[in-house]
């Protein structure tokens, strides 16, 4: 199921609706699989960093959100397993603690999450996907689906945390190409954010609401590796200029030189991803680089970090009909030409690998390939209404958390929009986090 056939669909005709929303869940269902059967027991249970809970709770914690949901909140149907709610309950353990819980076994895990999808799918039988906010279009199907997916991306940068044999495995993606200019002018004025009318759009991204711009400037690219190499040999990693006072404190605390999972040897970096060691490519975005990293590199390069709402506008907004598109290319859903996403690869693709993905003011990647930080703090926008739990996005409203947009190589894309709103602590490098840049227009570039 895409999400274009629930948004456009007329809904007192779900005629196959439930037949794709059955696809989007067994395909979220075959990825965690995928993950979890990739490694024995012994790593399941295991807890590869402080950072990341084991996998063998995140896959029972994703049977336990589904049989919540659809089986006892839509199907009305009883508990399947009601003992085990607080076990995976992620706001009443925190993820260090959880390998000392008295967690589900890999074959009982497997065999719950099992019975949970047979009820799901008799439940999505049985349901009129109409008539009720949490029904429509599908939206409590499609927030489980989103939320499995999510997790699944969370599974994955656990993979990549843990030390051993690789263990995944899958094609490079595309070359890179020219992109044009470095940057492109975002022209001022107003332009439409967030929507109201994405059947499965999340309570942040909601509702839509027009935002006026001054005109300004952005990367046509994320930032490169070999872009970054430069920063640190210019001593960008030792010279406070370039860093905010919390983000020197941290370089120093953490002892930080590199991205994540970077090895120097002599004049060569390497990167470790999922196991294996190879050169950097540097034509590739830059991945697992923390918010204050990102903002540290902009300073130096004589730039800054885009707003959220800039970035919006810059994967959105199309200067010919002043209208807000779905996706950067436009409102039909990812195709493989248009963007790295659904695990198909497990790095970013060089820079220009998707020409068909650039938005209409040709700007590159802005979808898929790496998360990119933004300047902006999480917060709800004008009107926003808490739907269907406050968990989901408000409690982490506040200065605490940055925003961060466009979704990664590990991304899926029943969970990823233009208006999708991620968000993170500013020091965290273990998700696949880029960036690109940004700056203001002068009067005279503006025109």
């Amino acid at each position: 199921m895409t999400t274009s056939d629930i948004a456009g669909a007329d809904l007192s005709h779900v005629d196959g609706v439930r037949d794709r929303i059955a696809a989007q869940l067994t395909r979220a269902r075959d990825r965690s699989r995928l993950l979890t059967d990739a490694v024995d027991d012994h790593d399941l249970v295991r807890q590869h960093s402080k950072l990341m809970s084991p996998l063998v709770w995140d896959l029972a914690h994703i049977g336990n959100q589904e049989e919540l949901w659809l089986v006892r909140d839509v199907g009305g149907r009883e508990p399947v397993r009601a003992d085990i709610d607080e076990l995976y309950d992620a706001f009443k353990h925190a993820r260090s603690a959880r390998p000392e819980l008295p967690l589900l076994g890999p074959a009982e895990a497997r065999k719950y999450v099992g019975e949970v999808r047979d009820k799901v799918f008799d439940v999505l039988e049985r349901t009129p996907l109409e008539g009720h906010k949490l029904i429509d279009g599908g939206f409590a199907f499609g927030m489980i689906v989103q939320h499995e997916q999510q997790h699944d991306e969370t599974m994955l940068a656990t993979h990549q945390l843990r030390v051993g044999e690789p263990v995944l495995d899958a094609p490079p993606p595309p070359r890179g190409g020219p992109v044009g200019p470095a940057e492109v002018l975002v022209p001022g004025g107003p332009f439409t954010m967030g929507t109201s009318t994405e059947a499965w759009a999340l309570d942040n991204e909601r509702p839509a609401h027009q935002v006026v711009t001054e005109a300004f400037f952005i990367d046509t690219t994320p930032v490169t590796n070999g872009e970054y190499v430069a920063f640190i040999a210019d001593g960008g990693y030792t010279d406070p200029r370039w860093w905010s006072e919390a983000g020197w404190a941290h370089v120093r605390k953490a002892s930080l030189v590199a991205p994540r999972f970077w090895e120097r040897v002599g004049d060569q970096w390497y990167r470790t991803a999922f196991g294996v060691t190879a050169p950097i490519d540097p034509r590739q975005p830059v991945v697992h680089i923390c918010y204050y990293e990102a903002e540290a590199y902009a300073k130096w390069a004589g730039k800054r970090l885009p707003t959220e709402v800039e970035w919006e506008k810059a994967a959105r907004f199309d200067p010919a009909t002043g209208r807000s598109r779905r996706f950067p290319w436009g409102d039909e859903d990812p195709a493989e030409r248009h963007a790295n996403l659904n695990q198909r690869h497990l790095t970013p693709a060089p820079v220009g690998a998707y020409p068909a993905g650039a938005s209409a003011l040709g700007v590159h990647q802005l979808i898929g390939d790496v998360w990119e930080w933004t300047s902006s703090d999480f917060h709800g926008y004008t009107g926003f209404e808490v739907f269907p739990y406050a968990e989901y996005s408000q409690v982490f409203f506040g200065p605490d958390h940055k925003v961060l947009r466009g979704g990664s190589f590990g991304s899926d894309q029943a969970a990823v929009r233009s208006t999708f709103r991620n968000w993170d602590y500013p020091i965290r490098r273990q998700i696949f986090a880029g960036f690109r840049c940004a700056r203001d227009a002068s009067r005279d570039e503006s025109v």
